[in-house]
This record gives structure tokens, sequence and C-alpha cells, in this order.
């Protein structure tokens, strides 16, 4: 009976801190209510020329999982940074509302959220719009180092690798969770071994 106790506890603990892993309409993350951040979402580009506005939508908390929520974002240097973008999916309200779950949100420095990582997500586009080809991309949250917390108890992540695929091609970019300011996005490309 008590082999079958850890059992139980090994697998629920190491869930919490190694993600499980959910499917919506829009994206497939891996999500850790440990570090309340996702571990990595995967996404296809939906509609690169959406132009739904996102006035009015806030963030909400999906139901049955732990995640960061609004007290994670107060009176810090972190956004809501989407890990599957609001602009690659506003083909219509129903669908750029789904991108505004708390699944799909990672405490991200507002330097690079809105300056680089926001030039990246705009090239997608660019090259779904380009290429008759879906652009599937994968986001890994980096969890590296010393872990910091903010005062509502998410984990701060260290990074964030963004891959893009193209057919037969694939792109990989890495990024620290801090200030991107004088720099540019294609720096952060990272080199084939």
């Amino acid at each position: 009976m008590n082999k079958i106790k850890v059992i139980i506890f090994l697998l629920f603990t190491t869930t919490l801190v190694y993600g499980q892993v959910i499917k919506t309409d829009i994206f497939i993350v891996s999500y850790s209510e440990e570090y309340q951040q996702p571990l990595w979402l995967e996404y296809t580009v939906q509609c690169p020329n959406g132009d739904t506005e996102r006035t009015g939508m806030n963030f909400w908390v999906p139901e049955k999982i732990k995640t960061s929520d609004d007290e994670d974002y107060i009176n810090n240097i972190y956004d809501k940074g989407h890990l599957a973008p609001a602009a690659t999916f506003s083909c219509d309200k129903e669908t750029l509302f789904k991108t505004f779950s708390y699944l799909n949100s990672a405490l991200q420095h507002e330097g690079l959220n809105r300056g680089q990582w926001a030039r990246l997500e705009s090239f997608e586009r660019s090259l779904a719009n380009f290429f008759d080809e879906e652009i599937k991309v994968r986001v890994d949250v980096l969890f590296e180092g010393k872990l910091k917390k903010v005062k509502g108890g998410a984990t701060i992540p260290s990074g964030f690798r963004k891959t893009i695929i193209i057919g037969n091609t694939t792109r990989v970019f890495e990024f620290p969770n801090k200030n991107t300011a004088g720099t540019n996005w294609i720096e952060y490309l990272k080199k084939n071994k």
C-alpha cells in the first residue's frame, strides 16, 4: 500500500514540475503548475492577415489547472507574453479570445515582449504570406540557473527558444528574458552545427 502511495505521489509531483500536455483548438501546451508557466507550446500560423481588434480582451484562468494570474503581473517588468501570438490568431473574436488563456501566457520581460520578440512574430506572419506552406512554431520556455519567483508565486523564465519550421527548413532563435533594446531579432538566430 505504501509503494502505491509513493508512486502516486511521484507521478503527481512530476506532472506539477514537468508539465501536463493540454491540447486546445489553436495550440498544444505543456504546462507546469509548480512554475505556473508553460514549459513549451506549439502552434501553426492560422491567419497572418487577421485584423480583429483585441480591445477589451483580458487574460482568463482556465479550469482545473493552476496557472499564473493577474497577481503575477502587477508592479513588475513582466508582460503577459503570448506564446501563440494574438495577432497570428486574429481571424475572428472567438479565435483571438482563445489566445488570452493563461496557458498561453509567460512572464516575459516587457522590453523583449514589445521589442525583438514582437518583431520575430511579425516575421512569422510575413513568412506565412510568402510561402505556400504551413508555418509551424514551437516555443520552449527556459528555466535555467537560479530561478526566481514574482510576488504572486509564478516562476520567472530565464529565456525563450522559438523554433520555426517551413517544410524541410528549421530555424531556431533563443532569447534571454531581458530587455532587448538596441538589438535585432536576427541576432538571436542559433547557428546550425
